[in-house]
């Protein structure tokens, strides 16, 4: 990976923030109590950072589990 300068080396280190935060249980319980799954979130902000220092490949694939299993849950059983 090429050094960061400026603001995308911000944006890395801000990136780096939250998934600490999102690893952190205090935080996962909020989360949690809010109906957000703490591992999505994680996964979604990797795939970011990923993203942000041009790793689009892997990015794609670390952002498309997280829709995936967004739109399952969001999925409501057909009524009868």
């Amino acid at each position: 990976m090429a050094e960061q300068y400026g603001s995308i080396a911000a944006i890395g280190r801000l990136l780096g923030e939250v998934e600490a935060l999102l690893k952190q249980p205090s935080v996962q319980m909020e989360l949690g109590k809010r109906g957000i799954n703490s591992s999505i979130a994680l996964l979604a902000a990797q795939g970011l950072a990923l993203y942000m220092e041009g790793n689009r490949v892997p990015a794609h694939e670390d952002f498309a589990t997280p829709a995936e299993e967004i739109r399952t849950r969001l999925e409501v059983p057909p009524s009868r």
